[in-house]
């Protein structure tokens, strides 16, 4: 793949299916939102003029499908390690990958650049962030302070039965692990902790703590790839955070949580 220097993991054509070592790629659109997934349309280009009683138009609505595609698929990448840290990127070459323009893998880079997974480098693109075992501890220690007291007051309050209905959750992320597939993994893996989180009713918790727990999941900088025994370890502790939130287990609780989150693989 053409990208800044040094070597880097490639992006499949648009359209063609995964194989390892490989990013996902980004679902074709058909018919009208042919145009779109191009990124012919842009915000600044003013509505078509409407009737009355003519339908709403749908550029918006397919162009904001084509960006989250595409983000969604960049960070599919960066999990599997195969956006490289520390490499640059040109939207230009990454959009002739996925068959769309430019502009809208700009925007999903502009918006993981928020996100602090990638930084502007002008006249070029933008670099993949370099991660440090440092920043990987810190991010634990935030999400413990978080999360540990969260969920020790929700295995005082919510009933087994709720704690219950949470197992499929928990199931999705062994599944996934047995496969090997991480960023799969890392979905469910998020998946669960919101659902977790959401019991206790804020919603500006969940979204602090899904942040917190993206960032930990990008990899460190020539991090080895993780087994996939590590990951089914990973997973193996929500079955057993639900068992022990189930009994109302609190000093097992606060345990696994805390070494959930020191010894994640991602």
């Amino acid at each position: 793949m053409e990208q800044g220097r040094g070597r880097g993991a490639t992006v499949p054509p648009y359209g063609s299916p995964r194989v390892p070592g490989q990013a996902r790629a980004v679902e074709p659109l058909s018919g009208a939102a042919d145009e779109d997934a191009r990124g012919e349309h842009t915000h600044c280009e003013p509505p078509a003029p409407r009737t009355v009683g003519s339908p709403a138009p749908r550029a918006a609505v397919h162009r904001h499908s084509v960006r989250g595609q595409i983000l969604a698929a960049l960070r599919t990448a960066l999990v599997d390690g195969e956006l490289v840290p520390g490499e640059v990127y040109s939207a230009p070459a990454l959009g002739e990958r996925f068959g769309v323009s430019a502009t809208p893998v700009r925007e999903a880079m502009q918006q993981l650049s928020i996100e602090g997974a990638v930084e502007v480098v002008p006249n070029r693109g933008f670099r993949v962030t370099e991660r440090s075992p440092r920043e990987l501890a810190e991010l634990a220690e935030v999400r413990a302070m978080i999360e540990v007291p969260v969920m020790l007051r929700l295995a005082r309050t919510v009933p087994a039965a709720r704690w219950a209905e949470l197992r499929p959750l928990a199931e999705a992320t062994t599944e996934a692990a047995a496969t090997g597939d991480r960023a799969g993994y890392a979905e469910c893996d998020r998946a669960f902790h919101r659902a977790v989180l959401a019991l206790a009713g804020n919603q500006q918790l969940v979204q602090v703590a899904d942040d917190l727990h993206r960032r930990a999941q990008w990899p460190l900088t020539a991090a080895p790839v993780a087994r996939r025994g590590d990951l089914v370890a990973d997973a193996a502790e929500h079955l057993a955070l639900l068992d022990a939130l189930c009994a109302q287990n609190l000093p097992v609780v606060q345990s696994l949580v805390r070494e959930h989150f020191t010894g994640s693989t991602l």
